[in-house]
């Protein structure tokens, strides 16, 4: 099968404000997906939808072919959901909580015992299976709240925020267990707001912003036709960078010390002249090749959000 997910006119709305405008998305078997997006941008009323757990306003999500409103049972079969905050039994097991999920997903005897032994293993938990969840640490509740998800064998694998909160080795740890599911054919969609997390991981990032998707392609696609930004080094002391900062803060500047940054201007030379129109003495010009976090930020502003 080629294509594992299909969101064709997907769309939300919760009364006159619309949460998501008509997504169209395909994920193909074996690519991870980053999803990219703001705070508000539609990320999770999209994932809900896509998981059947918000019925759309409009259009349909496709798993593995299944209508996931009116073949929701085989959709779902074909699905592993990690949320963000952790659904595990944390008075149970690892071992009881794996056998409890499978066991929800119709997995029995000998294929129960075969699934939570290898996902074990792959969460690294081999040596502290029947120890009970609450005395895990957090790293350890993220690896089996992924593996927990994969106990039935799904096509579909979806995370969201999966790393949020754990350790360097266990984020290296789920990192390379996605990898090695990809390899295997599975296909992933990976939601971070981390950007150097979907760099580091994901074949092809699709860009959300007001309930819409903006921008998708691999990052080699999204940054070849974006200017990068442009970086300028000042010389003088703290009052004078502060004064030539100030003269251009509507310019969209990040100061770093004496360097001051713009992400993608649209021309130098009003920079440069209203530098030089406030006094500030200019010691080097460079340009700064676009990367996935400057076409990010061109694509959606600058400003916080809030859901």
């Amino acid at each position: 099968m080629g294509v594992v997910l299909a969101l064709e006119g997907l769309a939300k709305k919760f009364g006159d404000r619309v949460a998501v405008a008509e997504v169209d998305l395909t994920v193909q078997r074996g690519e991870i997906l980053g999803l990219l997006g703001p705070n508000g941008a539609g990320k999770t009323t999209t994932i809900s939808m896509t998981c059947g757990v918000l019925p759309p306003s409009a259009g349909t999500a496709r798993i593995a072919g299944h209508d996931i409103r009116t073949e929701k049972a085989a959709a779902k079969r074909a699905l592993g959901l990690v949320p963000q905050d952790l659904a595990l039994y944390e008075d149970l097991s690892a071992r009881q909580n794996l056998r409890f999920f499978g066991q929800l997903y119709g997995v029995r005897g000998a294929e129960l015992d075969a699934r939570t032994a290898w996902a074990l293993g792959v969460a690294g938990l081999v040596d502290r299976a029947d120890e009970i969840v609450k005395k895990f640490s957090g790293g350890m509740k993220r690896r089996l709240n992924l593996v927990a998800s994969l106990i039935h064998k799904p096509m579909l694998l979806i995370l969201d925020e999966p790393t949020v909160g754990v350790d360097p080795q266990s984020r290296r740890h789920i990192f390379d267990a996605i990898r090695a599911l990809r390899g295997d054919g599975m296909t992933v969609v990976y939601t971070s707001h981390y950007i150097e997390e979907i760099e580091e991981l994901c074949d092809r990032v699709a860009i959300m912003d007001a309930g819409r998707i903006v921008a998708s392609g691999t990052i080699a696609e999204l940054t070849q036709h974006r200017g990068g930004g442009l970086e300028i080094e000042l010389e003088g002391d703290e009052a004078q960078l502060a004064a030539a900062a100030a003269a251009v803060a509507a310019l969209g500047v990040a100061r770093d010390g004496a360097v001051l940054r713009f992400a993608r201007p649209e021309a130098w030379t009003p920079i440069v002249s209203a530098l030089e129109a406030s006094g500030a003495r200019i010691a080097r010009i460079g340009a700064q090749p676009a990367d996935l976090e400057t076409v990010f930020l061109a694509l959606t502003g600058r400003g916080l959000r809030d859901a």
